[in-house]
């Protein structure tokens, strides 16, 4: 794609001014939803047209000088707006944007600006002259040398494709460019919020394969072919970390004429300028040092010769040359390496394909005809090695796997059950024919030597392999040769004996196989792993990622018996599953299924890959408690099949985000049937109880719940929905299906818009405890509501919080509790907008709800007036309270003399919850006068407790009690002096 298609497909087709509305956010701002004046994309490639025109004739600044044509001639609009910031510092930039989208008549996008000018105004720097340009630009000085350099850069990658990554011989390989790729492009150094400044540093992390450093080519491209940032003086050196990675000492100009050695002169001179500077800077997982991390070994100097990773850590911190502008590609492994080191970074993430890249790849390579429908079927329904094909080359590398099965009629999901067998069938056959006819043993050379060198680099992060390391894993040069014929292994720097994996994946591939190989005549025959590397394999260290996790993925996919024989006859080796029982031991989970909040353990996603339900079953034999996301495609799919094997699962919180509906575009619905396997999986375990939070439940989520839900053999008891995304119409058919449920007697719901129709369903139902938090019923809802409540004989809890009762609503409430029949133990009207005049009707209605042990009403403006009432009105009165909580209530020591006479009445209180109350010196004296008084074996404990995160179901069942302790819950000291 060239910069003009590149800038207009960047640009919004909306041109018309001040009618049309613009979207709050544009469908591909992620990587760049930082950035400022993103408005500016709305133009239409006319209207951005436009506007370069009327700023070239926008006066300059005083001590600045006049835009030209040629500065922004193929500007798009992510360098447009790195110029206005440029040249007009400060609020400038808004002012001249908004006086010319003033002369555009875009009333629009006058308003965005002026709105994000008073956002970002406090943060601005303040306005003073512009940067002067340089005298004379590097090209202006020396334009013969700048134009061979950037010739010199048009040809050696005027071919995208990589020549090692992607192998020129392979005829079937094409390759796709990924739009969302091209249009980050602009604005990799957009200003970024809240300072509007560009940033000196900018990170583009990503997956290996995912396109980083065919990205950082097309930069390379664009540069010399002078539409990138066209208005900044850049002179641009890609650097590739291979070449330097073993060497011992290096400067920087070294560095850059060592890969560039026709600029070597060129160089030195743009490191004297260094604002006239831009470093590309990849392949840092290939050095063998990490780099220089304390402040006092970094160093100034360009010109002098430092160890490589000093000198690359004085570069990246900005000790070295501050004023230059990097461009960092970096794997997610090494961005956590080299974080500490880089100042206010801007991080964007490339993801590589998207699911419809992927359909677009599958149909271009198999037409769009049957064969195409079923190789997309198949990605599709096998979601791991769909979510690998995030790379492109693996992509490729399954379509060719793909093919002559789909020839043969072969079931694709048979002959490939997981993803080791389709990386399996690939190197064979690579490996297979790149030893031809060469003596039958080279082949078990290749394949052992390779394996252990794999693996060894997998345990020590090791990607570049030399000489010694090739010596040690036993691989002589006839071994090495025939794995570069294979492309297996590269060469990274061509003419040195150093190689590294084609794909990152490949390596992960065979560091799996060295642990499944078998070695005849050997003790033990395979090479044996410890518990120590399964637990390494399997670790799920907080947020970051597991380096080793595609690796673990392999091993338990060769461990599916199916696949292991599929690979001793492609490999023409011997396997052995020894290493089987290991992974069982290590792997065996503890009672609870501990999980991040961030998706499925990993452990899930390996058993996945074997696909035998008994070993499944043997691992997880111990998991009764677990807590997963479902938020991907293949979590959907994972979380199914594991879940079929749970089989002492007792309690699952379960977080679904995503939507799953019963009609889709083309093929089969996998989402669908994955979701009516998860649920029917639930509905046949002995399941206890569910949860249901912050999940989107639309009407075929919920008629697949709701029929696994009513099956004869579900167990369930406990469920709970909170914070989900339902609709009034799929929560109204929800509850009425659960009406027929009579197993289930707990029901929880909290923050779940209810209609009337919804809350009547829910309450109707022979529950034993209920709670319908913040659900944002209007106050007629809670006629049918209260109605339902008063007709059920089995309600023992029931919790009513942070809906807005107001005293209307608790009166019918109160009203409706005394004629009900149900032995009601503990009630919550926690933040439902009761006042003072609403405690003497819940004082009588204790009185008459003899069964009522326990009562929350905190966060209730009661105030002193009504506890006064309330106790008052229970001071000669039987009841069986216990419990009373009356947190955040607004009271003061004025209510302690009631509060007071209300203990020594009732000796049967248990629990007495007053924190967050103004409650003084006075009041509290008089409360310890009161303890003084207490008669009997009853302690009294004060305690000093903060409040916890809501659980609403230990809030429903609320605390529980000592006979022989009155527990008083406060925040004042234990006893004043």
């Amino acid at each position: 794609m060239d910069s003009d298609s590149s800038s207009s497909s960047s640009s919004s087709t909306t041109s018309s001014s001040s009618t049309s509305s613009l979207p709050s956010s544009p469908s591909f701002t992620s990587p760049f939803k930082s950035g400022v004046m993103r408005y500016m994309l709305y133009l239409s490639q006319e209207d951005l047209e436009r506007f370069k025109q009327l700023l070239v004739r926008e006066q300059p600044e005083a001590g600045s000088t006049q835009i030209t044509w040629d500065q922004v001639r193929t500007a798009r609009w992510g360098e447009v707006v790195h110029l206005l910031t440029e040249y007009f510092p400060g609020h400038l930039a808004w002012d001249k944007a908004h006086h010319i989208f003033a002369s555009m008549d875009k009333t629009q996008l006058c308003d965005r600006t002026r709105m994000e000018l008073q956002e970002l105004l406090p943060h601005l720097e303040p306005t003073g002259p512009p940067p002067r340009r340089a005298l004379r630009t590097l090209e202006e000085e020396y334009p013969a040398m700048v134009q061979h350099y950037r010739k010199q850069v048009l040809d050696h990658y005027s071919d995208l494709v990589d020549g090692l990554a992607w192998p020129g011989n392979q005829a079937d390989f094409f390759y796709q460019d990924i739009l969302r790729h091209q249009r980050l492009l602009p604005c990799l150094f957009l200003p970024r919020r809240p300072h509007g400044r560009p940033p000196r540093t900018v990170v583009l992390r990503g997956v290996a394969g995912a396109g980083k450093t065919t990205l950082a080519h097309r930069v390379m491209l664009e540069w010399a072919g002078c539409t990138f940032y066209p208005h900044k003086a850049w002179c641009a050196f890609y650097v590739h970390c291979r070449h330097v990675a073993h060497d011992e000492e290096q400067s920087l100009c070294g560095l850059l004429s060592r890969q560039w050695p026709q600029a070597g002169a060129l160089a030195a001179k743009a490191l004297a300028r260094p604002e006239q500077l831009l470093l590309i800077l990849d392949g840092f997982e290939t050095l063998a040092l990490p780099l220089a991390h304390r402040h006092k070994d970094l160093r100034e100097d360009w010109r002098r010769k430092l160890p490589v990773p000093i000198l690359l850590a004085s570069l990246l911190s900005g000790k070295m040359l501050p004023q230059a502008s990097l461009l960092l590609l970096l794997r997610f492994s090494s961005w956590r390496v080299l974080k500490p080191l880089l100042s206010c970074p801007s991080v964007l993430t490339l993801s590589g394909f998207t699911a419809p890249e992927r359909t677009r790849y599958l149909r271009r390579y198999f037409g769009d005809g049957r064969a195409a429908d079923k190789a997309v079927d198949f990605l599709r329904g096998s979601a791991i090695p769909s979510s690998m094909c995030q790379a492109p080359a693996v992509c490729w590398l399954v379509c060719l796997c793909l093919k002559e099965p789909m020839e043969r009629g072969a079931d694709l999901f048979l002959a490939f059950p997981n993803a080791a067998a389709l990386f399996a069938r690939h190197l064979s056959n690579a490996l297979v024919a790149a030893v031809g006819g060469l003596p039958g043993t080279l082949l078990q050379e290749c394949l052992q030597g390779v394996c252990s060198l794999a693996a060894k680099g997998m345990w020590a992060a090791r990607w570049v392999f030399g000489e010694k390391e090739l010596e040690r894993a036993q691989l002589g040069p006839e071994a090495a040769d025939a794995l570069l014929r294979a492309h297996v292994l590269q060469s990274v720097v061509r003419g040195e004996a150093r190689y590294t994996f084609t794909l990152l994946s490949f390596q992960e591939f065979f560091a799996a196989l060295w642990y499944v190989l078998r070695f005849p005549g050997r003790f033990p025959e395979f090479q044996k792993l410890d518990q120590a590397h399964v637990r390494r394999l399997l670790a799920q260290p907080g947020r970051r990622r597991n380096d080793l996790a595609l690796m673990a993925l392999f091993l338990f996919g060769l461990f599916n018996e199916t696949c292991a024989r599929a690979v001793g006859r492609s490999f023409r080796c011997e396997v052995s599953l020894g290493n089987k029982e290991v992974l069982s031991r290590t792997a065996l989970w503890q009672d609870r299924l501990p999980t991040k909040h961030h998706g499925l353990p990993l452990l899930f996603y390996c058993l996945h890959e074997t696909r035998e339900e008994a070993f499944l079953a043997q691992v997880l034999q111990r998991c009764k408690q677990a807590t997963l996301m479902v938020a991907k495609h293949r979590d959907l799919q994972v979380c199914a099949f594991c879940l079929r094997c749970c089989q002492r699962l007792r309690e699952i919180q379960l977080v679904l985000t995503l939507t799953i509906h019963k009609a889709i575009p083309e093929g089969t619905n996998w989402r669908l049937c994955w979701w009516e396997e998860l649920c029917m999986a639930l509905a046949l375990q002995e399941l206890e109880a569910l949860s249901l939070t912050n999940s989107v439940i639309e009407l075929d989520t919920v008629q697949a719940l709701s029929a696994a839900l009513k099956s004869p053999r579900c167990q369930l008891h406990t469920l709970r929905l909170e914070g989900c995304s339902v609709t009034p119409t799929s929560m109204l058919e929800f509850a009425e299906d659960l009406s027929s449920n009579l197993k289930l007697k707990t029901l929880m719901v909290r923050r779940i818009y209810l209609k009337d129709e919804g809350a009547c369903s829910l309450s109707k139902a022979q529950r034993e405890r209920l709670a319908l938090e913040c659900c944002d019923y209007t106050l007629l809802s809670y006629q049918s509501l209260i109605l339902n409540l008063s007709s059920n004989h089995r309600l023992t809890h029931l919790s009513l919080a942070g809906n807005a009762l107001r005293p209307e609503g608790a009166k019918d409430l109160w009203s409706a509790l005394q004629k009900a029949k149900c032995p009601l133990q503990r009630l919550v009207l926690r933040n439902c907008a009761l006042t003072a005049c609403c405690c003497w009707e819940a004082a009588c209605a204790l009185v008459q709800i003899t069964t009522l042990q326990s009562l929350d009403l905190s966060f209730n403006s009661l105030t002193d007036e009504g506890l006064d009432q309330f106790c008052k009105t229970l001071e000669n009165r039987n009841f069986g309270l216990q419990v009373l909580e009356l947190e955040g209530c607004r009271l003061t020591s004025d209510c302690c003399q009631a509060v007071a006479s209300l203990l020594l009445c009732h000796p049967s209180l248990r629990h007495l919850d007053l924190r967050k109350n103004d409650i003084r010196l006075r009041g509290v004296e008089l409360l310890h006068q009161t303890f003084d008084q207490w008669k009997g074996d009853t302690r009294v404990v004060l305690e000093r407790k903060q409040s916890c995160h809501v659980n609403v179901g230990l809030r429903l069942e609320g605390p529980r009690v000592d006979n022989k302790v009155l527990r008083i819950l406060q925040d004042w000291d234990a006893r004043p002096r």
